[in-house]
C-alpha cells in the first residue's frame, strides 16, 4: 500500500512539473506579438555585410527607392498636359480696372495701358498653375465647349513674361483659366502608370558577398528582396502555425534544459518549489521582454535579463545559472528581431555576471555587478559599431544611456532575493551570512544561558566548515547549521554536562528514562526555538538530523544493565530524527560527536583520540545513520584523517611549565 502510494505521489508531481512548463511556454509565446513578415536580414548602409553571400532565391522586382520615386512623380507632373479654359469676360474685367478712377495716372499713361491690354488678349493672358507647376515648355489643351486644341504654353503671354508693375499685379485677369478638374485627372492618370520597379533580378542572382560593402544600391535589391519575402509570406501566413511553431522551439529547449538538470542536477527537479521557481522567474523576465518590444522593438536590451542568472547563481550554481540563462535566451531570440544580435549580447553579458557574482557576500557588490552589466554592454556595442562602421561616429548616445538604466534595473536582484527566498523556503549564501553572526539572537541567548553549548557549537561550526570545504559541499550552509544545531538546550541547560560547572547533576534525583527524554527533548525544542527565531528550513534540517535515529548512549547503556533481558520501552532512549540526507548535515552529526566525545577525554593521545574517533564513526555507520547522505567510502576515509588531525591540533598535549 505503501508503495502505491508513493508512485501516486511521484506520478502526481511530474504531472505537475509538466504543467507548469506547458504553461508557461505558452504564456511566453502568447505575450509576444506575433509579426507577419518573411525573413529578413541584419545590414546597414556603408556596413560590412556579415552574412553569407546572397543570391535571389526567386524573381523579384527591385522596388524604387523613395528618394527615385519622388524623383519619377516630380518629372511626370512637369510632363503633364495642362487644361484650360477660356474666361470671355477677362479683357472687359481688364479695361474697367484700366479706366476705374483709383488708379491716379496720366491720360496717355491710360491710354498706353489700354493698348497693351487689347495686344495681350488678342494674344491670350494665360494663368500660371499653383502646386510647383511650371508653364515653360508645356503642353497645353485650350478647351472650348466639347472639344479642345493643342497648344505650346509659349503661344501665350503668362505673368513671368511681364514686368512687375500695375498691368501684372493689378490690372490683368487671366483669360485662360486652369481646368484643375480635367489637369488632375491628367496627373492621377499619368502617376497611376508610373512603375515602382526599377529592374528585375532573376533566381539565383548574386546579391552581396560575405566581407562586402552594403552600398544604397545593393541596400535598396536587399529591401526589394526582403518586400517580397514579406508578401509571399503573408500569402501564405497562418497565425496557428506560427504559434505552434514557436510553442514547439520553446519547448525543445526546456527539454534540453530538463536534460541538464536530469543528469547533472536531479535534486532540483525532485523539488517542485525550486521547478516552479524557475519557471516563474523565466515568465516573469520574459512577460518584461514581451511588454518592451510591444511598446518600442528598439528598447529590447532594456530588460535586466541578468537578472535570471544572477538569482540562479545566488539560489543554486554557477552551471545552472549558465544553462537556465542560456534557455531563456535562445527562446526568447525566436521571439524578438536581431535574434543574432539579442544572442551575443545577453549570452556575454550573462556569463560575466555569473562570474561577478561568484563570491557574493556583500550587498554592495551588487553595485560593482551592475557596473559589470553595463561595462558588457557598452564594450560589445563600441565592438560591433566599429566592426560594421570602423569608426566611432556612429557610436548612439542613446544606448549607452539604455545599458546603463539595464545595469540600475539589475539592482532589483537584490529584493527580488529576499521575495523569493520567503516565498519559495529557499535559503541563499546572503542570509547564512548574516545568520552566522554569533550576534544574532538565538546565539546570543545561547551564549548567555548555555555558554558550554555555545562553544561546544562554534567550535563544530568551525571544524565542519573546514571539513566541507576540504571534502566538497555547502560549507557555509554546514558551518550555520552547526552553530544552531544544539538551541534547544537552551530551555534546559543544565541537564547537558558541557553547562555543568558547580558539581551537581540533576539526572542524579531522575530516572534513566525520564533523563533520555529530557535529553532527546532538545530536539523537539530546538525546532520550536528555529519556528519562533524564524530560521531557514536548511538550518532547521541540522536540528533535526544532528543525532539522526541514535539512542542516548549514557541513559540507555544504564537502563540495560538494568534490564538485560530487554524489558523496557527503548524508544523513549531514542531520538526522532530522521537520519542525515545531505553532505553537510552528515558531516555536522559526525563532527558534533567526535567533538564532544573529544572534549571529554581526560587524556588525549594520539592514540587514544584515532580509536575513539574509528569507533565513534564505525558505530554511525553500523548503526545505519549515514545510509541516507551521499557519502562514498572516499568521502568517510578523508573524514577520518581530517578529524584525527584536527582533534590533535586542537587537543594536544602542552609542556608542563615548572612553578616559579
Amino acid at each position: 500500500m505503501k508503495s502505491v502510494l508513493t508512485a501516486t505521489v511521484k506520478r502526481l508531481s511530474l504531472i505537475y512539473r509538466i504543467v507548469i512548463v506547458l504553461v508557461t511556454t505558452v504564456l511566453i509565446v502568447v505575450l509576444f506579438p506575433h509579426t507577419r513578415h518573411g525573413e529578413h536580414y541584419d545590414y546597414k548602409v556603408g556596413a560590412v555585410w556579415r552574412g553569407a553571400d546572397l543570391t535571389a532565391p526567386y524573381d523579384f522586382a527591385v522596388m524604387l527607392s523613395n528618394d527615385e520615386y519622388a524623383t519619377e512623380q516630380e518629372a511626370e507632373r512637369q510632363k503633364a498636359i495642362l487644361y484650360y479654359r477660356v474666361d470671355s469676360t477677362a479683357r472687359e474685367q481688364a479695361m474697367r480696372q484700366v479706366e476705374s478712377g483709383k488708379w491716379k495716372v496720366e491720360s496717355g499713361e491710360r491710354k498706353r495701358l489700354r493698348r497693351q491690354v487689347d495686344s495681350i488678349y488678342r494674344i491670350g493672358y494665360i494663368e500660371t498653375p499653383a502646386d510647383g507647376l511650371t508653364l515653360e515648355g508645356r503642353e497645353v489643351v485650350v478647351l472650348g465647349g466639347a472639344v479642345g486644341s493643342m497648344h505650346r504654353s509659349r503661344e501665350f503671354i503668362s505673368a513671368a513674361d511681364l514686368e512687375p508693375g500695375l498691368l501684372r499685379d493689378s490690372v490683368l485677369v487671366p483669360s485662360l483659366v486652369l481646368d484643375e478638374a480635367r489637369t488632375a485627372l491628367e496627373l492621377d492618370s499619368r502617376l497611376s502608370q508610373l512603375s515602382h520597379t526599377s529592374q528585375m533580378v532573376m533566381a539565383g542572382d548574386h546579391i552581396v558577398s560575405k566581407g562586402e560593402e552594403v552600398t544604397e544600391e545593393k541596400a535598396q535589391v536587399i529591401r526589394s528582396l526582403e518586400a517580397e519575402n514579406d508578401r509571399r509570406f503573408s500569402d501564405n501566413y497562418s497565425l496557428a502555425g506560427q504559434m505552434t511553431g514557436q510553442l514547439l522551439l520553446a519547448l525543445i529547449a526546456f527539454v534540453a534544459l530538463y536534460m541538464f538538470l536530469k543528469n547533472t542536477r536531479h535534486s532540483i527537479l525532485e523539488d517542485d518549489r525550486k521547478v516552479l521557481f524557475v519557471m516563474l522567474l523565466i515568465l516573469l523576465m520574459s512577460a518584461a521582454e514581451a511588454l518592451v518590444v510591444r511598446v518600442n522593438v528598439d528598447w529590447v536590451l532594456l530588460v535586466p535579463l541578468c537578472i535570471i542568472p544572477i538569482l540562479m547563481r545566488v539560489f543554486f550554481d554557477m552551471r545552472v545559472a549558465l544553462y537556465i540563462h542560456l534557455t531563456t535566451v535562445i527562446i526568447l531570440a525566436n521571439l524578438v528581431p536581431n535574434s543574432f544580435e539579442f544572442i551575443f549580447y545577453q549570452l556575454v553579458t550573462g556569463m560575466m555576471s555569473i562570474i561577478a557574482v561568484r563570491n557574493l557576500e556583500r550587498r554592495a557588490q551588487f553595485f560593482t555587478l551592475a557596473l559589470v552589466i553595463f561595462g558588457s554592454y557598452s564594450f560589445i556595442y563600441t565592438a560591433g559599431v566599429l566592426s560594421q562602421d570602423t569608426n566611432l561616429l556612429a557610436l548612439s548616445a542613446e544606448k549607452y544611456l539604455m545599458f546603463f538604466l539595464n545595469g540600475l534595473l539589475t539592482l532589483m536582484a537584490y529584493p527580488l532575493i529576499y521575495l523569493f527566498e520567503k516565498m519559495f523556503g529557499m535559503t541563499t549564501n546572503l542570509t547564512l551570512l548574516e545568520l552566522s553572526s554569533t550576534g544574532h539572537e538565538a546565539l546570543r541567548e545561547l551564549s548567555r544561558r548555555a555558554p558550554g553549548t555555545f562553544q561546544h557549537s562554534v567550535q563544530v561550526a568551525n571544524i565542519a566548515e573546514d571539513l566541507l570545504g576540504e571534502l566538497g559541499g555547502n560549507a557555509l550552509l554546514a558551518k550555520v547549521g552547526a552553530l544552531y544545531h544544539d538551541i534547544g538546550k537552551v530551555r534546559n541547560p543544565l541537564y547537558f554536562t558541557e553547562n555543568q560547572n558547580a558539581g551537581f547533576n540533576p539526572h542524579d534525583e531522575l530516572d534513566y528514562a525520564e533523563s533520555a527524554q529530557i535529553i532527546t527533548q532538545h530536539v523537539t525544542d530546538g525546532l520550536e526555538l528555529a519556528r519562533k527565531y524564524r530560521l531557514p528550513s536548511e538550518v532547521q534540517d541540522f536540528i533535526r538530523t544532528h543525532h539522526g535515529t541514535t539512542y542516548t548512549g549514557y541513559f540507555y547503556a544504564k537502563e540495560k544493565e538494568r534490564h538485560p533481558d530487554g524489558g523496557f520501552d527503548a524508544s523513549l532512549f531514542r531520538y526522532p530524527g530522521p537520519r542525515p540526507y545531505s553532505r553537510e548535515t552528515a558531516v555536522v552529526m559526525i563532527v558534533d560527536t567526535v567533538e564532544a566525545a573529544c572534549r571529554s577525554l581526560k587524556q588525549h593521545t594520539k592514540e587514544g583520540t584515532d580509536e575513539l574517533i574509528d569507533r565513534l564513526i564505525d558505530g554511525k555507520i553500523e548503526a545505519g545513520q549515514l545510509n541516507n547522505c551521499p557519502l562514498s567510502l572516499g568521502d568517510i576515509a578523508r573524514i577520518r584523517k581530517f578529524l584525527k588531525d584536527k582533534m590533535m591540533s586542537i587537543y594536544h598535549v602542552r609542556v608542563e611549565y615548572p612553578k616559579v
